[in-house]
């Protein structure tokens, strides 16, 4: 019995063709496998950072220095916004938690960073990931001024929940506070594309 005619070059009925077809999708998919489960430890690994260093900020009522902003903007170049996201909320609850615990407004602390995220994360993939050094600049300076004015607006609102408002407390330390955050972008700008360049050379 002969078999029938070929669609997309393999004969229908041939057993040795329907085996390859077979193996071919069980390589696809290993292949699919391997570079989910590489990528969820990415964001693991990427998650905890952001958590390690948000618990080690240098913090003072006036202020507050962290670097938890570098592991998001590596998941956003390097994967997208989903996976940004998704290391900037898990990253700043962990240490929200373990620094200040629950309170009324700790998803409102964790927003600025899932905004810097969704910002990073949508030009990158705008973008195909292929973003020169300059554009990668563009992105941390104008992230890390979206976080300072949006967690301006957290410290309002929580000091006003908690009683402990001020005018001075708001707009006294704000020059300051967005003289550091645009330093924290040059400098995250000046590292990150020789960081990229390794991670996607060992396939990260």
């Amino acid at each position: 019995m002969g078999c029938s005619p070929e669609t997309k070059g393999f004969p229908r009925c041939c057993p040795a063709s329907a085996g390859f077809r077979r193996r071919l999708l069980s390589g696809r998919q290993k292949e699919f496998l391997i570079m989910k489960t590489k990528n969820i430890a990415a964001n693991a690994m990427l998650a905890a950072m952001c958590a390690v260093l948000g618990y080690l900020a240098i913090e003072t009522n006036e202020f507050k220095i962290t670097f938890e902003t570098f592991p998001i903007y590596i998941a956003a170049l390097l994967f997208g916004p989903a996976d940004a996201v998704a290391v900037g909320l898990v990253g700043t609850f962990i240490y929200q938690l373990l620094k200040y615990g629950i309170s009324a407004t700790t998803l409102l602390w964790m927003l600025p960073y899932a905004v810097c995220a969704l910002i990073a994360g949508i030009f990158a993939k705008k973008l195909e990931f292929n973003l020169s050094a300059k554009q990668i600049m563009i992105i941390t300076v104008l992230c890390e001024l979206t976080i300072t004015l949006l967690n301006t607006g957290v410290i309002y609102i929580d000091s006003n929940i908690y009683g402990y408002y001020t005018p001075a407390l708001i707009l006294g330390s704000l020059a300051f506070r967005l003289a550091i955050c645009i330093a924290k972008g040059i400098a995250f700008g000046t590292v990150l594309p020789k960081l990229l360049n390794i991670l996607r050379k060992r396939q990260v």
